[in-house]
């Protein structure tokens, strides 16, 4: 089972304009003026994502029920003396009471259907009481729709506290009141998310390696281990022969059988499962490098050998009542958008992109298939220069199907991979320290996605603008984003007074290069898997653990063993690709095949798990 973490393509951007965080704005609300004639309706559910009695987090989901906006200005007025700190996801401003929160270039359009969640963190003394009414583009959020003038901004605060999209400061997420979309990207049959409501599939393959080490390492430790096998982890395709089995994993048919005994009445049951053996898969790396050549030939092979009988076991009338959710190909279109200086990947990007074709194709046409289309990780995709041409590289493929758009259900970030979730001491990337902003930090290198929060929401909006349905979801994979033990950071350290050690002294991710991936050495488990971990609204519909904790991203070549990837040598570095170089912060003393089990490795991650096991 080949499963390791992905790349990170770093590109050091000059020339950008500075802009100011943490400074309470003191312009007045923005201008409205009157546009075109159009149907009119939104809501806004604002919920509280932490409290500490003298300071909070507020978030505002706002749904657009109406036509169509290209930009969006929020409203709002607080009772009590509660003070903007500072804000993302738009650009925040407060005038005595009253708050302004204008969209911004990457926010701007929301289609009808589609939402948008401004958040901020701020102060206060007494009480804290929730605004009652909010208003957007002038018209009061009542859920009414009709066909009346809409109003646009016609200009911006002239100060802000924030203009960066990033993560709430909240450690747990909060539960937004509104209600989900009524359906989904994924077509006729479909529930919207089809986490909710159900049980998880458990792996008795997962569950004999968890409860073999647990037995094995006993005591508190062993205790602690035993929690793991009462979690979902997916089931991977990683070669032909993982379709019916071998001599590690049981196959496909097997696991969906086990689904049908594990599954309690007429409650719904979701089975993970990940197509993953692409012609010429992993170009760009070598510890997962596929068995099928990037050929005519080999895309063949891919389509008749490998995607045709999976999809005849997934539509055998028996399993109609298990929601199988589909990871469709990690790593491959992040590769086709990246990585074609790479001859290898150049050379594969074709065939990438028909056998992604080919799977939505024919899994779409199962209805109780949800496709999920790999996008990366933040620390990869994240700059504006890969998110924009990644979203329109996923549009490509979706529009080269017979359905369309709707072969996609959602996508999934961060698979197999380290990234935290949420940087909860680093919630505005561009917040100034010694007069540049945070993002210029050389372990981000003007990347201003921090984490999969921020990247999950900036990548949604750029999926819808380019033709995705509001209604597509996006799934994390946190199965190892934790980095919880005595190296976490526990408060907010102010006093560094540059960007690299104001984000080395706060970020919880321990890793000294952010394009580190193999075997990580401090990782630990992240947030469990969970069903609208943000709330009913959210565009991330679930938490899930695609990656199973406990077994290697992959080996390095040696001696006796010339196979696998230097990335994942403790001896070897990394490269930033501006000169830089790294240790690549592989657990030292082992060297562990893909998806081998590696008990270390394991202890390690539930030592170190956030929230602890």
């Amino acid at each position: 089972m080949s499963m390791r973490g992905k790349r990170m393509r770093p590109k050091v951007k000059s020339g950008l304009a500075a802009v100011g965080g943490a400074v309470l704005a003191t312009a007045g609300l923005a201008a409205i003026a009157p546009s075109a004639s159009a149907a009119s309706g939104r809501t806004a559910a604002y919920s509280t994502t932490w409290d500490s009695g003298t300071g909070f987090g507020a978030q505002v989901v706002i749904t657009n029920l109406g036509s169509a906006w290209t930009n969006w200005t929020l409203t709002y007025s607080y009772a009590g003396n509660q003070t903007l700190q500072s804000g993302w996801n738009g650009t925040w401003s407060q005038t005595g009471k009253n708050v302004t929160v204008s969209s911004l270039s990457w926010n701007g359009a929301v289609a009808s259907g589609g939402t948008v969640t401004p958040a901020g963190n701020f102060t206060y003394s007494g009480t804290n009481a929730a605004p009652t009414s909010f208003a957007v583009n002038g018209v009061t959020c009542t859920g009414a729709v009709s066909s009346s003038p809409s109003t646009s901004p016609s200009s911006s605060p002239s100060s802000s506290a924030s203009s960066s999209p990033s993560s709430s400061p909240s450690s747990s997420p909060s539960s937004s009141p509104s209600s989900s979309p009524s359906s989904s990207g994924g077509g006729g049959g479909h529930v919207a998310n089809p986490y909710v409501g159900a049980t998880q599939y458990l792996s008795p393959d997962y569950t004999a390696e968890v409860n073999a080490q647990a037995a094995a390492d006993g005591g508190t430790l062993g205790t602690a281990e035993a929690k793991m096998a009462g979690y979902q982890t997916a089931v991977w395709m990683d070669h032909i022969g993982a379709i019916t089995g071998d001599s590690v994993h049981h196959g496909l048919t097997y696991h969906l059988d086990q689904a049908l005994a594990q599954k309690q009445g007429s409650t719904p049951i979701v089975f993970e499962v990940v197509i993953y053996d692409l012609p010429g898969r992993d170009c760009a790396a070598l510890a997962s490098n596929g068995e099928i050549p990037a050929t005519a030939a080999g895309l063949s092979e891919y389509e008749t050998q490998y995607i045709d009988p999976i999809a005849a076991i997934l539509a055998n009338p028996k399993y109609a009542g298990i929601r199988i959710s589909a990871v469709i190909e990690p790593d491959s279109l992040p590769n086709a958008v990246t990585n074609q200086s790479k001859t290898a990947c150049a050379t594969a990007t074709p065939y990438y992109e028909a056998g992604v074709e080919y799977a939505l194709n024919k899994l779409h046409a199962i209805s109780n298939v949800y496709n999920y289309v790999d996008i990366g990780h933040s620390g990869w995709m994240g700059w504006s220069s890969n998110l924009g041409p990644g979203a329109q590289e996923f549009a490509k493929v979706a529009n080269g199907t017979t359905a369309k758009f709707a072969s996609v259900d959602g996508f999934i970030s961060n698979t197999a991979n380290y990234t935290p979730t949420q940087e909860p001491f680093l919630p505005n990337s561009t917040m100034q320290v010694g007069g540049q902003p945070l993002d210029s930090a050389n372990f981000y290198q003007w990347n201003p996605m921090f984490d999969e929060y921020s990247y999950d929401n900036a990548m949604y909006t750029q999926l819808v603008a380019d033709g995705f349905s509001p209604n597509i979801g996006m799934l994390i994979d946190t199965s190892r984003n934790g980095w919880g033990g005595s190296s976490r950071p526990t408060s907010l350290n102010s006093s560094p007074t540059t960007p690299d050690t104001y984000v080395a002294a706060n970020k919880i991710d321990q890793r000294v290069f952010r394009g580190n991936w193999c075997n990580q050495n401090g990782a630990g488990i992240g947030a469990r898997p969970a069903a609208q971990p943000y709330g009913a609204s959210s565009h991330i519909i679930a938490f899930v653990w695609i990656k199973p904790p406990g077994e290697s991203d992959g080996d390095y070549p040696t001696a006796s063993h010339t196979h696998g990837d230097p990335h994942c040598d403790p001896a070897s570095t990394n490269s930033d690709g501006n000169g830089g170089t790294y240790a690549t912060g592989a657990i030292p003393g082992y060297d562990v095949p893909a998806g081998q089990w590696f008990g270390a490795e394991f202890s390690q991650e539930v030592k170190n798990a956030y929230p602890a096991l």
